[in-house]
């Protein structure tokens, strides 16, 4: 049996469903890192799915560094305005923005490759896969432009 805390656990660190975590935890017999693997793993097969729908909403997301040497202006797509105004949406937008602003990577498919400057354990697009497993909708990026002094 599953405890109640540890699907409450992996629900705060996965941010998918309480079934989708019971589920995944009863399938990796209670262990987490297991369970965690699965519904990452259930997330890509999401995101393929969802990945033919046309993504013609969003939002244009601009980031200054601190240092006002570099700036980003991303857009980034979903399928529905009810999305492009969730915060997740929004903060998932910022997070690309910075990475781009960290990194000079030259076009999207190259951006997609790369490790997520702030967990070198996954790509950027599988930090967009995550969303859109979690959101419901495809999610792709439209285009961005980075601008350095």
């Amino acid at each position: 049996m599953i405890s109640a805390d540890k699907v409450k656990k992996l629900r705060e660190k996965t941010g998918s469903s309480m079934m989708e975590c019971k589920k995944a935890l009863t399938e990796a017999g209670g262990d987490e890192e297991k369970a965690m693997k699965i519904l990452q793993e259930k997330g890509r097969v999401t995101a393929m799915k969802k990945s033919e729908r046309k993504a013609e909403e969003g939002i244009i997301e601009a980031y200054i560094h601190s240092n006002k040497k570099v700036g980003v202006l991303l857009k980034l797509n979903c399928e529905t305005d009810f999305v492009a105004r969730n915060q997740e949406f929004k903060e998932l937008a910022h997070e690309i923005a910075i990475h781009i602003a960290g990194m000079c990577t030259p076009d999207i498919e190259a951006l997609l490759g790369e490790p997520f400057v702030k967990n070198p354990q996954i790509t950027v697009k599988e930090l967009i896969d995550e969303k859109i497993a979690k959101l419901g909708e495809n999610i792709q990026i439209g285009e961005f432009v980075r601008y350095e002094l």
